[in-house]
């Protein structure tokens, strides 16, 4: 017999639902929390316990479920008709063929349990009175029309009740089922086997296999954790408070790391942000997946970093936009109005003001002008910069890739540079200045006459 502490795991996920309040063409649980879709959040923490097997349940939408899912190799299972959470659970019967271990049940659209409950649970499960099932449960501040779970001080159950079906005394109860469970893949096969329709919505209760246990004299139990961790998304105004909430649990973690928010409730983080100490995060900042940001860096007001990677003691911004491939060395500087894009900026570089660097190589102590730009793309191709330790490039320059500029030299202001400069050189690609003494005035009073005369 397998050790109740090391049995296999597998996880079934329902995702069928059809989402119409969301008025989406995107499915429910692909729209993202802290740019990660939802379902995707809920994957991620199963993946921490190392399960046997994954599978998603879908149903309207599939599609787009399927090649969410495809790359991770989850496999999936269609509920065809929507006959309730039961009916659901027993659509992934087959795909669990011959899997013996223990099951949790969750909910795509019920995205951020951590790993650390479903062990909670687990760990009750293997517990040594074996309940038939465990059931996880919260208490909302507005219980409303969730299911009831009836149990004692010690969290073994009496009974579980959906709203519907409630007396008044039951409704009276706080403790509300999450609707996420786990029990023993061959009891829940069996107990899924028996459980009827005979109620008020005529679908197929999941809960019902704790009353079914219970008749035949196995107890089951619940837990309890917090009602933010099993908040469910069911509408646009459902997904808004989940982000505000996963954002404000998020500001809190990063200041207790040692990083300084001077305005937290106006930053907004990926799910996989990532900041060094001693970091500052100016007021109106966005985080898109993939930013790392070094110890000591200072990301100023207003700034948008995508995919970026931003050294010790760097500076970004303010008004700066860092896209995916950006990477800045320790100590340098982007200023206002300055955009990154798969371009790598050198130990104390400097582009400070309204500057694009796109498909660049700048090196170490390399000053770039005002209005300097590479001009990266033909209409069909990308090509790359290169700009070597030490360069200046003066400000309004245009470099013309492929180019490479050499360590020391100097491309003056106003050039538009479109073949390689050798180190230390002074490349000047402009029109001569031309002056004529007079004819500003000349032509003002000849204008005027022109005027006068209509």
């Amino acid at each position: 017999m397998t050790d109740a502490t090391t049995r296999p795991l597998a996880a079934i996920v329902l995702a069928a639902g059809k989402g119409t309040r969301m008025k989406s063409d995107t499915h429910k649980v692909l729209h993202p929390i802290a740019g990660r879709p939802m379902l995707l959040h809920l994957l991620a923490a199963v993946g921490e316990l190392a399960p046997e097997r994954v599978v998603v349940v879908t149903g309207a939408g599939r599609e787009q479920v399927e090649a969410a899912v495809a790359p991770l190799g989850i496999a999936t299972a269609l509920q065809a008709d929507q006959l309730g959470t039961g009916h659901a659970v027993r659509q992934a019967e087959a795909a669990l063929a011959g899997f013996a271990g223990d099951v949790l049940v969750l909910y795509g659209d019920v995205p951020l349990v951590t790993a650390a409950t479903m062990r909670r649970m687990l760990d009750r499960l293997r517990g040594g009175d074996a309940p038939a099932a465990v059931v996880l449960g919260f208490r909302p501040a507005d219980p409303g029309a969730y299911g009831r779970v009836i149990a004692d001080a010690d969290g073994r159950i009496d009974r579980m009740v959906e709203y519907k079906d409630a007396t008044e005394a039951e409704r009276a109860e706080t403790l509300c089922n999450s609707g996420l469970m786990a029990a023993r893949a061959e009891d829940l096969w069996a107990l899924l086997a028996r459980v009827g329709n005979d109620n008020a919505a005529g679908e197929y209760y999941l809960p019902d296999i704790v009353m079914l246990a219970s008749a035949d004299g196995r107890g089951s139990a619940v837990i309890e954790t917090g009602a933010d961790e099993v908040a469910g998304v069911n509408s646009r105004g459902e997904l808004a408070a989940v982000e505000a909430g996963w954002q404000a649990r998020r500001r809190v973690e990063a200041m207790r790391d040692g990083v300084t928010l001077v305005a937290p409730d106006t930053v907004w983080f990926a799910h996989d942000t990532v900041l060094g100490r001693d970091v500052t995060v100016e007021p109106n900042v966005v985080f898109g997946p993939g930013v790392r940001v070094s110890d000591g860096a200072v990301i100023h007001a207003f700034s948008h970093l995508e995919g970026a990677t931003v050294g010790e003691g760097a500076e970004v911004g303010p008004y700066a936009r860092l896209r995916p491939g950006a990477v800045m060395g320790a100590h340098a500087k982007v200023g206002n109005f300055v955009e990154m894009k798969k371009a790598v900026l050198g130990e104390g570089a400097k582009a400070s003001h309204l500057t694009y660097l796109g498909d660049a190589d700048v090196g170490p102590g390399v000053n770039i002008g005002a209005g300097t730009i590479t001009c990266n793309y033909d209409g069909y191709l990308k090509y790359r910069t290169t700009i070597g330790a030490g360069a200046f490039i003066g400000s309004n320059s245009a470099l013309v890739a492929p180019v490479s500029i050499g360590a020391g030299a100097i491309v003056g202001a106003g050039s538009v540079i479109t073949g390689d400069v050798e180190a230390d050189a002074l490349a000047l690609a402009r029109g001569r200045q031309e002056s004529r003494p007079g004819w500003a005035a000349r032509f003002r009073t000849m204008m005027k006459a022109k005027k006068a005369a209509r």
